[in-house]
């Protein structure tokens, strides 16, 4: 395909990386020129150019700019009534995006993470999962959304990622004190959690870890006495 991308910051980087071998013809936005930069060294089919030039030559775009500065950007661009755009636009909803580019249409909005860069990485889609589909499903696993308010709800929810790796990172610190490779400790708990959790329901895993007066029911009932599950479903209603 003939793709670009407008708004070339750290996750349409990513986002780049993660197809740039699959045979198609990249164009990214000279905005964040230090990331563009890099994509064109590293891949011959990547090339950098203005924001006007991206739309022309580009049969699908990516939109991954700041919501906040989007419709000053993308207001001053001629798109085609044939192109399809691709929102990973925190902050403007699938509606939202695509009242700014029409004629064109923004067909889908998603919801990437850094790890797309390699592939194995769950991937949230409002819209044409077909598209995101073919571009990525190979190397990733994608998450078809009914419509925006389920959109809502997965983006609060997937920012249990950041407390999960501060909790695996304080246990990799107390390891580490008791331990003579700290790096291996932490590496042994990452790999720990993901790999039982890859192929396990959390329900299931917990049942099966609720040995009566083991380490990790001991462990668990503490936390949950300490206010650990009130403390996640307080910040989830906040956060949504």
């Amino acid at each position: 395909m003939r793709l670009g991308v407008i708004g070339c910051g750290t996750i349409a980087s990513a986002v780049v990386r993660g197809i740039a071998d699959d045979g198609h013809s990249i164009s990214v936005s000279e905005r964040s020129s230090i990331h563009a930069r890099a994509l064109a060294e590293a891949y011959e089919n990547v090339r950098i150019a203005d924001n006007q030039a991206v739309v022309d030559a580009s049969e699908v775009i990516f939109l991954g700019l700041m919501a906040e500065l989007a419709s000053d950007v993308l207001g001053a661009l001629r798109f085609r009534e044939d192109q399809r755009l691709i929102s990973f636009m925190a902050g403007a909803t699938l509606e939202q995006a695509d009242a700014m580019v029409r004629p064109a249409r923004v067909v889908a909005l998603m919801m990437p993470f850094p790890g797309i860069s390699t592939g194995g990485t769950p991937i949230m889609v409002q819209g044409d999962a077909g598209l995101v589909g073919q571009l990525f499903g190979g190397r990733n696993s994608i998450y078809p959304l009914r419509d925006g308010t389920e959109m809502a709800a997965y983006v609060c929810a997937q920012a249990v990622l950041s407390p999960v790796a501060r909790l695996i990172n304080d246990t990799a610190e107390w390891l580490g004190e008791r331990v003579s490779d700290k790096g291996q400790g932490e590496a042994f708990l990452r790999e720990l959690v993901a790999s039982n959790l890859s192929e396990t329901e959390s329900a299931a895993l917990i049942d099966a870890l609720n040995t009566p007066g083991g380490f990790n029911q001991r462990l668990r009932l503490h936390m949950e006495a300490s206010g650990m599950d009130e403390a996640l479903r307080v910040g989830l209603n906040r956060l949504e």
